[in-house]
C-alpha cells in the first residue's frame, strides 16, 4: 500500500473530524457528519494498522479516533446521585441489615468496659501495678483532660480520625479470621475500663465521663459497627447459609463491609471534630454531653430508621445484578 497515497486522499476527512471534534456545540447535520467521520477514521486506523504500522502515524490517527469517541458518545459529567444513593439507601442499607451484629457487640463491651471500671476502681491494689500513686493523681488531674487540648484542634481531629478509621479498618479486614476482632476489642475495652477505673477511684469520675461522652458515643459506636460488621463477614464463611458457596457469602459480606469502611470514615470524622473542638471547649459539661448525644442518637435513628426504609425499599447495599460476575458453567 502506498501509506503517501492513503494519507493524502484522507487527510481532508480527518482534518474536518479534529475540527468539529472540537467544537461545543454541533448542529444536527455536523453531528451526523462526525459520526460518519468518526466510523470512517476508525476503518482508516484499522488499515494503517495492518498494512503500514508508521509509528508516529499511528500514534497522530489513534488519538484522532480517540477525540471522535469522545466527542460521539459524550464524557461523563460528574454527578451527585450515586452520592446521594450512597448515604440515603446503600450505606444505611447495609448498617441495618448487620444491625444484630453491632448493637450485640456494643451491648456487651459497654457491659465489659462498665465491670472493668468497677473492678479496678474498687481494687486500688491491682490499679498500682500501672503506677505508683503520684503517677495516677497526675493521670487523673492533668494528663487525662491535657490530652484533648495538647495540639491544635484541626490537627487533634486528623490525628484521631485517622487512629479510629484505622481501628474500624482492622475490624473490617480481618473479620474473616475472627479472633483478632475480638482482640482489637478486648484492647480498646480495656484501656477505656482501666482508664475510667483510675478517674473514679481518684475521685473524678465527673471530668472522666464529661469528657468522653460527648465524642465517645459516637466513637465507639463506629468502632462496634466495624467491628460488628467484620464479625458477620467471618461468620459468612463458617456458615454461609442456604444456596450458596462459602465463596459466595464471603464476597456478599465483603463488599458490604467496604460500603461501611466508606460510610465509618464519614461518621468517625464527625466524632473527630466532636473529640478536638467540643470536648476540650469551654461549654457547661451538660451541654458537651448533650451534643454528643445529640449526634449519637441521629447516628441510630439514621441507622435503624433510614436503613429500615432502604430495606423495606428493597434496597441491599450489594452491586447491582448487571454489575455482579454470573458463575460460567465450565465442562
Amino acid at each position: 500500500m502506498d501509506l503517501d497515497a492513503y494519507v493524502a486522499e484522507r487527510r481532508g476527512e480527518w482534518n474536518r473530524l479534529e475540527v468539529l471534534a472540537r467544537r461545543r456545540r454541533l448542529s444536527p447535520e455536523e453531528a451526523d457528519e462526525l459520526v460518519l467521520l468518526y466510523q470512517r477514521a476508525a476503518t482508516h486506523l484499522s488499515v494503517v494498522r495492518s498494512h503500514s504500522p508508521d509509528p508516529i502515524l499511528l500514534a497522530s490517527l489513534s488519538q484522532l479516533v480517540i477525540a471522535g469517541r469522545s466527542a460521539v458518545t459524550g464524557g461523563r459529567s460528574f454527578s451527585w446521585q450515586p452520592v446521594r444513593h450512597f448515604f440515603t439507601s446503600a450505606f444505611p442499607a447495609q448498617l441495618y441489615q448487620a444491625r444484630r451484629w453491632w448493637l450485640t457487640v456494643m451491648v456487651v463491651d459497654v457491659l465489659v468496659a462498665w465491670a472493668l471500671m468497677w473492678y479496678f476502681a474498687s481494687n486500688p491494689d491491682v490499679i498500682s501495678l500501672f503506677g505508683t500513686g503520684q503517677d495516677l493523681r497526675r493521670y487523673a488531674e492533668q494528663d487525662f483532660t491535657g490530652y484533648y487540648s495538647e495540639f491544635q484542634a484541626q490537627n487533634f481531629a486528623a490525628s484521631v480520625w485517622t487512629h479510629n478509621s484505622l481501628i474500624a479498618a482492622q475490624c473490617l479486614a480481618s473479620g474473616v479470621l475472627i479472633l483478632p476482632v475480638i482482640y482489637i476489642l478486648a484492647q480498646n475495652i480495656f484501656a477505656l475500663g482501666l482508664a475510667g477505673g483510675v478517674m473514679i477511684y481518684t475521685g473524678h469520675a465527673d471530668t472522666f465521663f464529661g469528657f468522653i461522652l460527648p465524642h465517645g458515643l459516637l466513637e465507639l459506636t463506629c468502632i462496634f459497627v466495624g467491628a460488628g460488621v467484620g464479625l458477620r463477614i467471618g461468620w459468612a464463611w463458617i456458615a454461609p447459609g442456604p444456596h450458596r458457596t462459602r465463596g459466595q457469602a464471603l464476597a456478599e459480606r465483603a463488599r458490604g463491609g467496604m460500603l461501611v469502611a466508606l460510610g465509618l470514615a464519614v461518621t468517625l470524622g464527625v466524632a473527630g471534630l466532636l473529640e478536638a473542638y467540643v470536648t476540650p471547649s469551654g461549654l457547661p459539661t451538660v451541654v458537651r454531653v448533650g451534643i454528643g448525644a445529640v449526634v449519637w442518637v441521629a447516628f441510630l435513628a439514621y441507622a435503624l430508621g433510614v436503613g429500615g426504609a432502604a430495606q423495606r425499599r428493597g434496597e441491599t447495599g450489594d452491586l447491582a445484578p448487571e454489575h455482579s460476575v454470573t458463575p460460567v458453567p465450565t465442562a
